[in-house]
C-alpha cells in the first residue's frame, strides 16, 4: 500500500510492504524523471536479501547536488558533492530515539540525482542501473557494511553484485 504526502515541495511516497515501510522523498525537479515504484522495489530487494527484520523502516531521498554537498560537508567534513550518503539509525544510534514498541528506523539513504546521472553516462549504463547500485550501496551501509579496509570493501562489493544480479535477472 502506498500513499503520497507533500512536505516542503517534496513528494513523499510512503510504502508499506508486507515486511517493511519505505519512505521515498523525491526533489520536485526530478519527480517526473523517476519511477518511484522501481526505487521501492530495489530497496525492498536489498532488505530481503539481507534478511532484515520485518517491520523496519527505511528512508530514501533523491535530491540535488547542492543538498548532498551540504550534507556531506556538515556530516562528513567534505565540502563536495557525492553520489550517495547513508545515515544509519540502528539500535546503537543515540541521535534518534524511537518511541517504545515502534518499528526500527534503519536510517536514511540520500542520493544526488545529477551525480547519479553523470555516473551512469560515464559508466555507459542506464540511470536505472546506476540508481540501483547507489540504493544497494547506501542500504548496505545502513546495515553495517563498509569499505574503509580492503577486506571490508571486497565483502561489500560482493554483496552489491549479488543483490544487483538478483534485481536485474
Amino acid at each position: 500500500m502506498s500513499t503520497f504526502e507533500f512536505f516542503l515541495g517534496y513528494a513523499i511516497m510512503v510504502t508499506m510492504t508486507a515486511n517493511w515501510t519505505i519512505d521515498i522523498q523525491v526533489d520536485p525537479g526530478y519527480r517526473r524523471l523517476l519511477k518511484v515504484r522501481r526505487l521501492r522495489q530495489i530497496a525492498v530487494a536489498v532488505l530481503a536479501a539481507e534478511a532484515v527484520k520485518p517491520g523496519a523502516k527505511l528512508s530514501l531521498v533523491l535530491t540535488n547536488d547542492d543538498t548532498v554537498k551540504e550534507l556531506n560537508r556538515k556530516y562528513r567534513g567534505q565540502d563536495k558533492t557525492t553520489d550517495v550518503l547513508a545515515f544509519p539509525l540502528g539500535e546503537d544510534s543515540a541521535a534518534f530515539v524511537s518511541p517504545p514498541r515502534a518499528a526500527a528506523h534503519l536510517g536514511e539513504v540520500v542520493i544526488s540525482y545529477p551525480q547519479a546521472s553523470r555516473q551512469a553516462k560515464e559508466a555507459g549504463h542506464t540511470l536505472e542501473k546506476e540508481l540501483a547500485l547507489l540504493i544497494v550501496h547506501g542500504v548496505l551501509h545502513i546495515l553495517g557494511y563498509d569499505h574503509q579496509r580492503a577486506a571490508q570493501g571486497q565483502r561489500m562489493r560482493a554483496r552489491e553484485q549479488a543483490i544487483l544480479g538478483q534485481i536485474f535477472d
